[in-house]
């Protein structure tokens, strides 16, 4: 028992950051610019980072208008940019129009996770990335969604695909960006970049029904804005997203 638990640390220790040697990632298309859907800074640390060491022309594409409440969606933003800004990644702020997300969703608010409002909520996001790829000379896409262990990864590769379908010169790249310990990496380099750590998905009905689970289960409900990976709590007024939740009049709910 003893050898298999050793064999497993060392596989383990094979794809961290410090000993895993990166191989060069080979998109579908080639000499195609990427256009990366990026839902949050966490998920984008490992993908990114795979992406810029292979060499790859990518440019971010931040557009999820089902993030709730619009404090939280200017936190996760800030911190995307800041990590863009970092590893020299162009950084493109898509429409945050929440009145578009809720008329797609309406109907499908009592949906599980992972459920038709997520698929829903995917085609949405991955039809205006592929729009605005087709429209600037982008010939390839993706998402960081896909890293993460919470989503399925065959309902976002299956949107993407639909979502470059109607145009001849984007296609959707579906690497496991989980695979060779991408998921470690990934909280590796969050607790590495003391990264905004986001509790609940994004929109309005993953926080309404995160918080039912962790009330059934005795525990505290949601705090946002206040929990950073690798360190229980960071204020700093030193940049927007580092630490103090943003204020500001009009902002939607709570």
């Amino acid at each position: 028992m003893g050898g298999i638990i050793a064999s497993q640390r060392l596989a383990m220790n094979r794809h961290s950051l410090e000993q895993y040697e990166r191989p060069e990632l080979e998109p579908p298309e080639t000499d195609a610019k990427l256009l990366m859907h990026s839902c949050c800074a966490p998920c984008a640390g490992e993908v990114l980072a795979a992406v810029k060491a292979s060499g790859i022309d990518v440019t971010v594409y931040f557009y999820n208008p089902n993030i709730h409440p619009a404090q939280e969606y200017e936190m996760r933003k800030a911190e995307d940019i800041r990590y863009c800004e970092e590893l020299g990644i162009p950084h493109i702020d898509g429409d945050y129009d929440t009145d578009n997300w809720f008329d797609r969703i309406r109907g499908l608010e009592n949906e599980p996770e992972r459920g038709r409002r997520c698929t829903v909520c995917f085609d949405m996001r991955f039809e205006r990335t592929a729009l605005y790829a087709a429209e600037h000379g982008y010939g390839l896409i993706s998402s960081t969604l896909g890293i993460s262990r919470w989503k399925n990864m065959a309902q976002i590769n299956e949107a993407g695909v639909r979502a470059t379908s109607r145009y001849e010169d984007v296609t959707y790249w579906t690497l496991n960006w989980r695979k060779q310990g991408g998921a470690a990496r990934m909280i590796e380099i969050a607790k590495r970049e003391s990264f905004y750590q986001q509790e609940y998905c994004g929109c309005v009905y993953s926080l309404r029904d995160t918080n039912r689970h962790r009330t059934a289960a005795g525990r505290a409900r949601i705090q946002k804005g206040i929990k950073f990976y690798g360190r229980e709590a960071l204020r700093s007024d030193a940049a927007p997203g580092r630490g103090e939740y943003p204020t500001f009049k009009g902002s939607a709910g709570k």
